[in-house]
């Protein structure tokens, strides 16, 4: 390679002093295409001059705010700090919040005729385990307690139609948790997107004519609000302690004597954000599910302001404008997203409802950092470039080995894929097969061995593997036009094989070439002797028919549109023995956690310990 960019596992958006400067902060709707560009210099970090998130972009505090905050922390009540002589006022919410964001209109009338509708799934209501004892399916498990189910309903009826459903579910929920505890429900993630969930969609819970239920539930929203107060800080940096001080928060702002509390969760939230959020705006998770949650969260949070008439921070804004171009970044031609780290491909109307909610408009981002998503795009072929490690321990959620996998898209149609779901599994994706979909091999993407490049563990954690990804994108000429070329490299497989596994991939100018060339350095200067199984993956999209040629070196790929594509092998070097091409079955989870067969092309044989390189085509013919 020629000049690298050498990426590490993630850095906050703490350090992108200069870029978040020059956000604006109302408005991108006017920002102009990003140019394909070569990736950047590495930025220099220096300990001393870096400046924190909040430095840059919160409103300042002055110093009766920076009292009343550190006085609030220290456990002294917010009506003794907002008004120290009078008797403390009744608990009530005091504003109506009109969020832009929607929910899902079919899950709603599911819960209107007795069911959840998760994932596909129809669950009885009557028939749920409230108390999370039995540990549902984690999708099933968010439901329940984060109550984003609410949305789901204000979507699908007038209020006073959903009021009765709402009030019947939230009975069995608050019966089932009549304090603070332990458990799922108890998960800082969940709690606070309960609680924000609780405050947007206040009418539903608070408007009927239980007078009962209505005590109870403004009882559970101020012991919730208290205890996200103590707990909040303490979790890991990521969504889950975001969510949880946005819940701090959105109590500050609708709950009486709430002042106190709102400085105290603006701190800890912005710090928050910039833990979790890396420089080009991406979350340190690297998951498109969790990228989407925040907007959504922040739409929510900021129309909570809007409610009470208080300016937001400027950060809250800036946050959310960062982390719409990453998300668009891993949209394809179907609008879709792509299938990583776990999730499956939501779909393009969930997507859209949020980007349009967030009032943000941006383009995709061109050129990513610790995002490591590459986005390729000419004519209507569509390249996602895994080109980064995976996310580190304490930032990842459902953990993946797949770097340096890519897929590929033709306008709607999917050509090449991941399988995804893995995230999902547990629903109508078997939770048996939940491990085996985090693996390199479920992932377009070279296997040594058989073996993972990053260790794949249980409850969705990753152990040693790819460390570094060296990466350098340029522009190079191809039949007298200019054609994308990316090249990466991880190290995943060195310190076992003593291989470095490096991808290149070349775009022609026009969507209709993608050059492939998989190789294999030895990551010393004197390469081990012997011989090495080795596998490449290319996972074919729903509904794409293929048929190898006579000589086994080639496939036609057939969509489901009628464009056809073709996939030829190239003359391999230091391969040991035969190199074979074949069709094997494979699985495609979709965006509502669906898991449909397709079939999977895999060039495989030995390699020399001593390196290989192995090239390959895709090119479309009709």
């Amino acid at each position: 390679m020629a000049t690298l960019l050498r990426t590490p596992a993630g850095r906050r958006a703490d350090a992108l002093v200069e870029r978040v400067v020059d956000v604006p902060v109302l408005t991108l709707a006017e920002s102009p295409a990003p140019a394909v560009e070569a990736a950047p210099a590495p930025l220099s970090e220096e300990p001393g001059r870096a400046l924190a998130l909040s430095d840059v972009i919160a409103a300042p505090a002055g110093p009766g705010e920076a009292l009343i905050r550190f006085a609030y922390r220290l456990g002294i009540p917010g009506h003794a700090l907002s008004q120290p002589f009078r008797r403390p006022q009744a608990l009530r919410v005091l504003a109506t919040v009109e969020s832009p964001n929607r929910g899902d209109r079919a899950a709603g009338t599911a819960l209107r005729a007795g069911h959840f509708l998760v994932l596909g799934a129809r669950l009885p209501i009557a028939q749920l385990d409230f108390t999370g004892s039995a540990r549902p399916a984690p999708a099933l498990e968010r439901v329940l307690h984060s109550f984003s189910w609410l949305a789901d309903l204000a979507a699908a009826a007038q209020r006073a139609d959903a009021i009765p459903v709402a009030e019947r579910i939230t009975s069995l929920w608050l019966h089932a948790h009549k304090e603070p505890g332990k458990g799922p429900a108890w998960e800082v993630e969940h709690a606070g997107l309960r609680l924000l969930a609780w405050l947007v969609h206040a009418p539903l819970v608070l408007a009927g004519n239980d007078k009962s239920l209505k005590s109870r539930m403004l009882a559970a929203i101020g012991e919730t609000a208290s205890w996200l107060d103590k707990r909040a800080g303490r979790e890991a940096p990521g969504l889950a302690q975001v969510a949880g001080w946005a819940g701090i928060v959105a109590a500050g702002l609708l709950l009486p004597h709430g002042k106190p509390r709102r400085l105290y969760g603006e701190a800890g939230l912005v710090k928050a954000l910039g833990d979790m959020v890396g420089e080009d705006g991406g979350v340190l998770s690297r998951c498109p599910a969790a990228q989407l949650e925040a907007i959504r969260l922040l739409t929510d949070l900021i129309a909570c302001y809007d409610a009470v008439r208080v300016a937001p921070p400027p950060a809250l804004q800036v946050m959310r404008e960062l982390l719409v171009p990453p998300l668009l970044a891993l949209r394809h031609g179907d609008g879709a997203l792509g299938n990583w780290q776990g999730q499956a491909a939501i779909p393009a109307d969930r997507v859209n409802a949020v980007i349009e909610a967030s009032g943000v408009r941006t383009r995709p981002l061109a050129t990513a950092q610790g995002w490591g998503y590459q986005r390729i795009k000419a004519g209507d072929t569509l390249v996602q470039f895994d080109a980064a490690p995976p996310p580190r321990a304490r930032h990842v959620r459902t953990g993946c080995a797949s770097t340096l996998a890519f897929e590929l898209s033709d306008g709607p149609a999917r050509v090449i894929v991941n399988c995804g779901g893995a995230a999902l599994a547990g629903g109508q994706v078997p939770a048996r097969i939940g491990q085996g979909l985090r693996a390199s091999a479920a992932f377009s993407t070279l296997v040594l061995d058989n073996a993972n490049s990053t260790a794949v563990l249980l409850h969705g954690q990753l152990g040693k593997g790819v460390e570094t990804v060296e990466l350098e994108r340029r522009m190079v000429p191809a039949r007298g036009r200019e054609a994308t070329r990316i090249e990466a490299a991880h190290d995943g497989y060195a310190a076992r094989f003593g291989l470095t596994h490096q991808r290149i991939l070349t775009l022609s100018a026009d969507g209709t070439e993608l050059a492939g060339e998989d190789i294999l350095v030895p990551a010393a200067k004197n390469g081990k002797r012997g011989k090495i199984a080795f596998a490449i993956r290319f996972h074919l999209g729903r509904g794409v028919e293929v048929q190898l040629s006579g000589d086994r070196r080639g496939a036609s790929l057939l969509l489901p549109d009628g464009r056809l594509w073709q996939f030829r092998m190239g003359g391999d070097r230091a391969g040991a023995g035969e190199i074979t091409l074949s069709a094997e079955d494979s699985l495609w989870v979709d965006g509502e956690g669906r898991p449909h067969a397709t079939e999977q092309l895999v060039i495989e044989g030995l390699a020399l310990r001593s390196g290989g390189q192995f090239s390959w085509l895709l090119k479309k013919t009709g």
